[in-house]
């Protein structure tokens, strides 16, 4: 039998199964399992604590421990939460100054007098339960859709807070002004417009409204150098996109796409160009079903510093983007079908990349570097 050299011998014993190394074009990596158990995950945030709220789809907030073991004692008084086709619990943030107020946002789908939409609300956690819950802002015009509710919640430098939201499987709603799906919208942390937004006093728009023309958002972060928001969305059959958010911009959905109507291969709208639409930063056809986005600004893995990494859950694979200011100069695709379907991607505090898979036992993995 042949003998292992010393230094391979505790490489192989400190690798356990689950962490098979892989290899990107810049770096070697292992992917580690910290937490399974979760059902249907949809979105994670570090605590200053050390430990995580991760919600799942159902409508629970759970804490991750410091030692990635799943409370099984889910956080209490949270607002009612509608479970409808793609929408539940989605996304949870923290208030930028979270170390003073406790403050946490939910985005969710509920139900009112015209439908399902999406919400977002806050509470002030407090052990195992949220206090003081409000609802900031609430879609309308609602719908009876089961799909493209958005929806992911970020906040920029100056605390304005933003949230992503989706067509609602109604692809006209998109253009219209006085409707607030398929848009990104942007408010005070508090749920009061700002003065500034473009729409805001403008007759017959939603004055909550930053954009108009987005199809299904479930991807958004800061760029770390500009502090602009960034976004990605789902396309149709084709199309998926990575926009960067400008107040009053067009994005085009439906009368501008590269995407396709599903199994008929059939034209959508007006082509692939229109003036006063903004063209995608970044496209992907055929779709990988993007979800969750995280810039890499930390040196544990130095070469992809700057770097921008997209989940995708029809590709079952995780995207690294290499930018060029606003131009994407290359793509690689990692971990095909290693993990399954990637729900979220967080860059933690640790200086390494989170994963959450989309399964009804999912699993919350880890990107480590191997030397």
């Amino acid at each position: 039998m042949r003998v292992l050299p010393a230094f391979l011998s505790a490489l192989v014993v400190a690798l356990p199964a689950q962490a098979q190394v892989h290899r990107s074009e810049e770096h070697a990596f292992r992917v580690v399992e910290l937490t399974r158990g979760l059902e249907q995950p949809w979105s994670l945030a570090f605590l200053p604590d050390g430990r995580m709220l991760v919600t799942e789809k159902a409508g629970r907030l759970r804490f991750v421990g410091k030692d990635f073991k799943l409370d099984p004692q889910p956080v209490a008084g949270l607002p009612e939460v509608t479970v409808r086709g793609q929408g539940g619990l989605m996304d949870v943030a923290l208030h930028p100054r979270f170390a003073e107020n406790g403050l946490v946002y939910l985005s969710f789908a509920a139900r009112g007098e015209d439908g399902v939409g999406t919400e977002l609300a806050r509470g002030r956690l407090a052990g195992h339960r949220l206090d003081e819950v409000q609802v900031l802002f609430r879609q309308s015009p609602k719908g009876g859709a089961g799909q493209h509710f958005g929806s992911r919640i970020v906040f920029d430098r100056q605390g304005y807070v933003y949230l992503t939201l989706g067509d609602r499987g109604e692809r006209e709603r998109a253009q219209k002004p006085d409707d607030h799906a398929g848009s990104v919208i942007r408010l005070h942390d508090d749920g009061r417009v700002p003065q500034d937004n473009p729409f805001a006093g403008k007759p017959g728009w939603k004055p909550e409204k930053f954009t108009l023309g987005n199809r299904n958002q479930q991807g958004a972060a800061l760029h770390p150098m500009t502090g602009v928001l960034w976004t990605h969305e789902h396309g149709p059959q084709g199309g998926d996109e990575v926009n960067v958010i400008r107040a009053g911009a067009n994005y085009g959905w439906p009368v501008i796409t590269y995407g396709v109507n599903y199994g008929l291969g059939t034209k959508i709208g007006e082509g692939t160009a229109k003036p006063g639409m903004v063209q995608p930063l970044h496209k992907w056809v055929p779709s990988i079903a993007p979800s969750g986005m995280a810039f890499y600004t930390d040196d544990k893995f130095p070469k992809w510093r700057g770097d921008l990494f997209v989940g995708a859950l029809r590709a079952e694979l995780l995207v690294r983007l290499r930018m060029d200011g606003e131009k994407v100069v290359h793509e690689e695709r990692l971990l095909k079908g290693a993990l399954g379907r990637i729900r979220d991607v967080r860059a933690g505090p640790d200086g390494l990349i989170y994963l959450l898979t989309d399964e009804s036992r999912a699993v919350l993995a880890r990107l480590e570097p191997v030397p």
